[in-house]
């Protein structure tokens, strides 16, 4: 099976170690923003071999195979797409999908309409909507949990915040969910400082990362650039991965709608994750156990890469 289109997400390409002679297109492309260098970032390439997750220095990297030698990657609307670690292979990645869609799309120049991805998650569905992506990815229930048994992991994430609601999501890979009150407000959450070393001291194996929360208000400045309230906005923290915090999790928000569905009594949301890249997020839970997840992507560069 040939696996030879491969999405990278993370900026330092200087990183890559050149494994051979053969040059191949490379082109940067920045997810869930319409803005260059907004959302998160990922580097797009076409490869033949699956040993180049090793050498990737960032986050994940995922792989788009043909499902049989006679497709190929213009014309073919299935594919099979697995997500890798240097070190070890993904339930799910949000973001990284997105990007596979937006590489297929906006270089490859796929005509599709609807791309099929086989992954360990299911099948997931990428649609073109106007200019934006949409991500069918599958709901992902969280249920309450004690705060005790994680008291030092959210001490050193939250720090002095004070704890609404504590909740855990095993489906997905294993995040914890934290909310914190209402009234604190976008500046604030936004400048909150995780204990990044306190956080890998208070690790427990069954957690992929840590998600806080906040609900969107007009008195809390939770707006976009137009005044538009955020229904929710969120970071997600994750520094056991070598990343100490996502830019823009897609796979977070199949955990967030669950959540504020039932919070906020609605099922289409209007999201933003607060990192410093920052990243526009279009909701919406469906009545089939399927989240819709759609963001824009912006091709920033292009260029070549020796393998």
């Amino acid at each position: 099976m040939e696996c030879p289109v491969v999405v990278h997400e993370g900026q330092k390409l200087n990183k890559m170690a050149a494994i051979g002679q053969k040059w191949v297109p490379l082109y940067q492309v920045d997810a869930f923003t319409d803005q260059p260098f907004g959302g998160n970032a990922a580097a797009v390439c076409l490869l033949g071999d699956e040993k180049i997750a090793a050498e990737m220095n960032q986050s994940e990297t995922a792989f788009i195979c043909k499902l049989s030698p006679q497709d190929d990657f213009i014309s073919s609307s299935v594919f099979r797409l697995r997500w890798f670690t240097p070190v070890s292979e993904m339930l799910l990645c949000g973001h990284a999908t997105l990007a596979s869609a937006g590489a297929l799309f906006y270089v490859i120049k796929n005509p599709s309409s609807q791309l099929t991805f086989q992954t360990l998650s299911g099948d997931l569905f990428a649609r073109r909507e106007g200019d934006f992506i949409s991500l069918d990815l599958p709901e992902n229930k969280s249920q309450p949990q004690d705060g005790g048994k994680y008291k030092d992991l959210i001490k050193a994430t939250i720090g002095s915040f004070p704890v609404q609601e504590v909740r855990f999501c095993s489906s997905v890979g294993g995040d914890l969910l934290i909310r914190i009150p209402d009234s604190i407000t976008r500046e604030q959450f936004e400048k909150m400082t995780p204990d990044i070393q306190g956080m890998m001291a208070a690790h427990q194996e069954e957690i992929r990362g840590v998600i806080v929360t906040l609900k969107g208000s007009l008195e809390n400045g939770c707006v976009d650039d137009e005044g538009v309230q955020y229904d929710f906005v969120s970071r997600f923290f994750d520094p056991w991965s070598g990343l100490p915090e996502d830019p823009v999790t897609g796979s977070a928000h199949t955990v967030l709608a669950s959540y504020w569905a039932k919070e906020l009594g609605k099922t289409e949301f209007y999201a933003r994750q607060c990192s410093q890249r920052g990243g526009v997020l279009r909701v919406r839970l469906r009545g089939d156990g399927r989240v819709d997840v759609k963001g824009q992507a912006v091709v920033v560069t292009t260029g070549k890469i020796r393998i």
